[in-house]
């Protein structure tokens, strides 16, 4: 079968991208032909048998959004008159879903689209403005996956008709080959015990938790954020004028795989989340792992693997950093366990009703 994916793809940067190519390279791995209409990059190419189309359009984080579906909608409109496509699938409900209903509809194409979280827990709650269009897709689209209950909660709580009907579960998953205790560590240490975080630095992530609980803790430890966003250079200032010792900002990286397996916890402190992939990224890396109590990272960590904190409160999560470096005998437990974790996300399903 000819399948068109629609949203953000390697080099891009995040969890959507990570998602859209595991789900492809499984099926171009089955025989299927795989297209992915993404958004402009200087540095996109075909890989792994995917053939991969960039849209016009400008390449800021912002501005690339208000044209992605406009933009988008017009490749694959092309692609469709080019190519006999069986399937449409639309990662994150608005602009790609949007612009795969617009399409799919049109031309009469069975459209999938998947709400990746922040779609439906930001765009959605808190844009008002936003949710008739994010209504309208929900109704357009054959079948909507979730990446956790949590979010499939709140796609059903929108009352659109049909909703509950064609909602799926359909967790993300992650390659325990490329994640692995066994990777080499390219993540240089001072001697210290490293807590990492990995993601967009953006509000949502609450990395500044994190900063408030190295503040705190009695424990003696190293952070490390690798990532980039708008509020970088705000938590750089703040480490500096309030001389927060041993931090470390590396900026993005697209080599995370050997970036985990140096540390000896990694914090995921959200706000909100509908799953947070990075976890289940250093669970297959044998990590311990920290995350908020909200959502998705409520239905990955298990008492086994590590601690939920609340991210209201930087004395809880400085509580649980301490636990995890100050006990040995505790990490090392959770660490034994974590990888057996991460294998139940391990398996790439085909979630298409056509493809069985």
């Amino acid at each position: 079968m000819k399948i068109a994916m629609v949203g953000q793809f390697p080099p891009h940067v995040g969890g959507v991208g990570v998602h859209i190519h595991t789900l492809s390279k499984e099926l171009v791995k089955q025989g299927h032909e795989v297209y992915v209409i993404t958004y402009p990059h200087s540095d996109l190419a075909d890989i792994d048998g995917i053939h991969v189309i960039g849209t016009t359009g400008l390449n800021i984080p912002g501005i690339r959004g208000l044209m992605f579906k406009r933009n988008a909608r017009k490749a694959l409109e092309k692609l469709v008159n080019e190519v006999d496509i069986d399937i449409i699938h639309g990662h994150y409900l608005f602009p790609a879903g949007a612009a795969a209903c617009d399409v799919g509809t049109k031309h009469k194409i069975k459209t999938y689209v998947t709400a990746h979280g922040s779609d439906m827990f930001e765009m959605y709650k808190k844009q008002s403005f936003m949710r008739p269009f994010i209504k309208n897709v929900l109704k357009k689209a054959d079948v909507v996956f979730a990446v956790s209950n949590a979010l499939k909660k709140e796609i059903l709580a929108t009352g659109v008709s049909r909703i509950e009907s064609k909602t799926r579960l359909y967790w993300n998953s992650v390659d325990i080959n490329k994640f692995s205790g066994d990777n080499r560590n390219l993540l240089e240490s001072n001697g210290k015990p490293i807590v990492l975080f990995v993601g967009n630095i953006i509000k949502r992530k609450n990395v500044n938790l994190i900063l408030e609980a190295k503040k705190l803790s009695k424990t003696d430890y190293e952070v490390v954020v690798v990532g980039d966003g708008p509020l970088k250079k705000d938590l750089e200032n703040k480490v500096e004028n309030e001389n927060i010792s041993d931090v470390r900002f590396l900026g993005s990286r697209s080599d995370v795989e050997n970036i985990i397996p140096g540390c000896d916890v990694l914090v995921l402190p959200s706000f909100s989340e509908s799953f947070g992939l990075v976890l289940i990224e250093a669970l297959a890396c044998e990590k311990a792992v920290i995350g908020s109590n909200v959502g998705g990272i409520s239905e990955i960590i298990t008492d086994d693997v590590g601690l939920l904190i609340d991210p209201n409160d930087a004395s809880s999560l400085a509580k649980a950093i301490d636990k995890v470096i100050g006990d040995d005998e505790f990490r090392q437990k959770l660490s034994s366990n974590a990888r057996k974790r991460a294998a139940d996300f391990s398996n790439v399903e085909i979630p298409y009703d056509e493809v069985k």
